[in-house]
């Protein structure tokens, strides 16, 4: 295959250098007639996409294996789209760049439900027909993975490979097996059914899917023999020994996260009843310090990068914390490399490590309470006080510190005026903090921002049978908040919660919902998770035109009987669970965290490894 010309459309569109590739650190291979081609996906522009931690992961991971060529593509931003359609131009990958079409694998990493327009966009780019069932034998096998991928149902006709859990390993058994069947006469058939068997991976298409008089589904069976009933995620069980990149691409423009990412742990100990990650990425598995202190080492000799970022999804609760950190600052900080803790918890606020931290470089802090009052943070087990917040504010302010965001969640089950007006109160009390703090200690010109995103219910968390509130139940609280909070030093920042409808219906949808991701795509709907973009009248339209109504996946409360669309997934803790979780929740009660007290979710009799 030849490289395709597109340097005269690099002229024509903003940012080209989203479309060179050759960045420091990229792979570059000659390709034989043994060679696995695989084309990793992400379905956004090349400043997300490589700001993606898993990506950076599977494509050295994948580029080690010497019969493996993986290559990154993109979503090319509109108007360079414009420019490819008209040239002729196909989806290419940015190493070789040649089309994907003719690659043995495209894999797409589903992080987010309002990306699947964007999906079926890039397979249209590139050739690939979008139904499972329209494709032929040449043609590649489109594999997804991710957090969506536990519910890929409203996908599942798009795809033919979806890889439940995590992907280090399971990625390299489905090519070891594809290799050897092509070698000895390929099937794609027989590849898809045999793949099957390996644990952690679900072909959608093996499996018949039929539904109630009144929408719900009745049930989901295999439609053949040793095709497996349940699918069970892949877990890794040792961090330290699992693939981590040693060194990663360094691009040519700024994009969102410009850092070494340096991943310090798995799971999370602390079970919010609103959160699919902690539940689905269950159990906790932690690197050792030296693995980091030796990654860290590479990482930093091989990108140039001046800050490196922990990441996990509650880095406070890393047991080695505070020794990692010290070193991270002895070490580099001399370099004027600065570290950075995303997801900071209130309850186990250390001070001495912010202290640290800012030696060399002095950030915004953020900090999630998601509610406004005790009741509705017992409500969702957030298991932190208000005092924890006052405190943590008054250590920050003492430190000199000035910039604090609060993230919010408005909608959630059981909430009152009374809890919206919570996060008034709250707000106003910590910059109260603030002026309590004498002038010579703090520093200058405070801003807290208020941040309130619109709840969503997700599968495999307690609250996967709530409803979400309505759109006028959605203003009519943002209303309710914005008019009460006006004050000085105080930004209030809430999204518009149509995205949030959207997000809702796919995350917990059917197949049904395939035919309104075709006619959406055929409207031009694409980049919905980008406000310039999104048309939620379209996409209204879409539904009514497919006799679809929102409301009965968004809006619906569930019954714990009804089966739900992913009830043919394990991910290791059990509906039980879950349901008793949910009835927690309704007496305001709560769970303590994973290392106070076994709370029994069935991750420990499901998978080994992590402090189950």
């Amino acid at each position: 295959m030849e490289r395709l010309q597109i340097d005269s459309l690099l002229y024509r569109v903003e940012k080209p250098a989203r479309y060179l590739g050759n960045e420091l650190n990229s792979v570059h291979k000659t390709v034989d007639e043994n060679m696995v081609r695989f084309a990793f996906c992400f379905p956004d522009i090349y400043e997300i996409g490589m700001s993606h931690l898993g990506m950076q992961i599977l494509y050295h991971l994948l580029n080690r294996q010497k019969n493996v060529f993986c290559e990154r593509v993109f979503a090319p931003a509109t108007d360079m789209e414009e420019q490819m359609r008209s040239s002729n131009i196909p989806l290419f990958a940015l190493e070789s760049r040649q089309p994907i079409r003719n690659f043995d694998f495209i894999g797409f990493t589903l992080q987010y439900e309002l990306s699947y327009t964007n999906i079926l966009n890039m397979l249209d780019l590139a050739g690939v027909p979008i139904y499972s069932a329209d494709r032929e034998e040449e043609d590649p096998i489109i594999v997804v993975g991710g957090p969506c991928a536990y519910n890929c149902e409203p996908i599942a006709d798009f795809v033919d490979i979806a890889v439940l859990g995590e992907a280090e390993e399971v990625i390299l058994e489905v090519i070891d097996l594809y290799s050897k069947m092509r070698k000895e006469g390929y099937n794609k058939f027989e590849f898809l059914k045999k793949a099957t068997l390996i644990d952690g991976i679900y072909v959608p298409s093996f499996y018949d899917v039929v539904y109630n008089d009144n929408g719900t589904v009745k049930t989901v069976t295999p439609k053949y023999e040793h095709v497996p009933g349940t699918i069970r995620k892949r877990i890794v069980e040792s961090l330290d020994k699992v693939f981590y990149p040693e060194e990663i691409i360094v691009p040519y423009l700024n994009i969102v996260h410009d850092r070494i990412m340096l991943e310090i742990f798995r799971g999370c100990i602390r079970g919010c009843r609103f959160c699919q990650a902690g539940f689905i990425y269950r159990p906790v598995r932690e690197k050792s310090f030296d693995r980091l202190r030796e990654l860290a080492e590479k990482l930093v000799s091989g990108t140039g990068y001046d800050e490196i970022s922990l990441a996990s999804l509650s880095t406070s609760d890393y047991s080695e914390l505070e020794k990692t950190v010290r070193h991270l600052m002895e070490e580099y900080g001399d370099k004027k490399i600065g570290i950075s803790l995303p997801s900071l918890r209130l309850d186990s606020f250390s001070l001495q490590i912010i202290k640290e931290i800012q030696k060399v470089r002095k950030t915004g802090l953020t900090f999630a309470p998601e509610a406004g009052s005790q009741r509705l943070r017992d409500v969702i087990n957030k298991g932190i006080t208000e005092e924890d917040l006052i405190n943590a504010a008054k250590d920050v302010f003492q430190s000199g510190w000035n910039n604090i965001k609060l993230y919010f969640m408005i909608g959630l089950p059981t909430e009152t005026d009374e809890d919206i007006l919570g996060i008034r109160d709250l707000v106003f009390k910590v910059v109260d903090e603030y002026y309590r703090v004498p002038k010579e200690q703090r520093g200058k010109r405070l801003n807290v921002t208020a941040s309130a995103s619109t709840f969503v219910p997700k599968p495999f968390t307690p609250f996967q049978w709530e409803p979400q509130s309505t759109l006028e139940e959605i203003y009519a609280k943002q209303k309710l908040l914005a008019s009460n909070i006006k004050r000085k030093n105080i930004t209030l920042d809430y999204h518009d919660p149509k995205t949030s409808l959207l997000e809702a219906v796919f995350a917990k949808g059917d197949r049904k919902l395939s035919k309104v991701l075709e006619l959406a795509l055929k409207e031009g709907c694409k980049f919905d998770g980008w406000i310039e973009h999104f048309d939620f009248d379209k996409w209204m339209a879409v539904f009514k035109k497919v006799n679809i109504d929102p409301a009965f996946y968004a809006n619906r409360r569930q019954g714990y009987d009804e089966i739900l669309p992913w009830d043919h997934i394990d991910v290791g803790v059990s509906k039980e669970f879950l349901i008793r979780e949910n009835e927690n929740s309704k007496q305001a009660k709560t769970t303590p965290n994973c290392r106070v007290n076994c709370a029994g979710c069935g991750i420990n009799r499901a998978f080994t490894g992590g402090i189950c």
